[in-house]
C-alpha cells in the first residue's frame, strides 16, 4: 500500500530535533479542543443546527429554498427506496455524525441495516454513515470540499455526493482502498447509480426538477 500524506508527515516528524516540543504542543491543543467539544455536546438542543469542526462551533444559517427543495427531492427518493427494500435508514438535517474529532450534521445520510441495529431510540451521537450527501451553499462549501471531504473518507464513508444547486450538478465520490475519494460521476444529466445503496439508480434531473422527481418516484412503485 502506498504511503499516505499522513504517513509521510509522521515520518518527517520522527527526525525532527524538537519532536518532544511538537508533541507537547499538539497534546495541549487536543486537550483544549476536547474541553470545547465536551461543552458543545453537553449544551446541544433540538432548536440549534450546529456543528463542531476543528475546535470551533459552526452555526448553520437557515437553508435557502433551492437548497431545501433539492434535499427534499433526493431524501424522498432515497427514503422510499431504502424502506421498501429494507436496506437500513435514511435521515436528514438534524442527525449528528460523531467522528473522532469533528461533529457534523450532513444534509442526507444513509445507514445500512448492520449500523441501524446498534442504534437505540434515544441515540444522538451517530457513527460514520455508509453514504453522505452535502448540498453546497456559500457558507458551507469550504467545509463540504475540505475537512468533511477528508474526514468522511478517513472514517470509511463509502460514498459521498456533493450537489451544486446552481449548476444543478452532482459529484459522486467513491472510497478507494487508501481511504481517499475518487470521482466516479460529475454530471447534470443522465443517470446516477449508487454504490453504497445497492440498486438505487435515478435520473440526475429528478433531484432538481419536481416533475422528474415524481416520475422517478412512480417508477419505484
Amino acid at each position: 500500500m502506498p504511503l499516505t500524506i499522513d504517513h509521510i508527515r509522521i515520518n518527517e516528524l520522527k527526525h525532527a530535533p524538537n519532536l518532544h516540543e511538537v508533541v507537547d504542543e499538539l497534546l495541549f491543543f487536543l486537550q483544549e479542543e476536547n474541553k470545547k467539544r465536551k461543552d458543545f455536546l453537553e449544551n446541544l438542543d433540538d432548536c440549534t443546527k450546529a456543528e463542531f469542526i476543528e475546535g470551533k462551533i459552526v452555526l448553520n444559517s437557515p437553508a435557502k429554498r433551492k437548497h431545501y427543495l433539492i434535499v427534499g427531492n433526493l431524501y424522498g427518493l432515497l427514503k422510499y427506496f431504502v424502506s421498501i427494500n429494507k436496506l437500513g435508514e435514511v435521515a436528514t438535517e438534524k442527525v449528528l455524525i460523531h467522528l473522532t474529532r469533528n461533529d457534523f450534521e450532513p444534509d442526507i445520510v444513509f445507514f445500512d441495516t448492520e449500523k441501524v441495529k446498534t442504534f437505540e431510540k434515544n441515540t444522538m451521537l451517530h457513527p460514520a454513515p455508509n453514504f453522505v450527501v452535502e448540498v453546497l451553499s456559500e457558507s458551507t462549501q469550504k467545509y463540504d470540499r475540505g475537512v468533511k471531504f477528508e474526514d468522511y473518507a478517513n472514517h470509511g464513508v463509502t460514498e459521498y455526493w456533493i450537489i451544486d444547486p446552481d449548476k444543478e450538478e452532482i459529484e459522486q465520490y467513491l472510497l478507494n482502498e487508501n481511504k481517499t475519494y475518487e470521482l466516479r460521476t460529475k454530471s447534470n444529466s443522465g443517470h446516477i447509480i449508487s454504490n453504497a445503496i445497492k440498486g438505487f439508480e435515478i435520473p440526475i434531473k429528478s433531484v432538481f426538477d419536481e416533475n422528474e422527481n415524481i416520475k422517478a418516484l412512480k417508477q419505484m412503485l
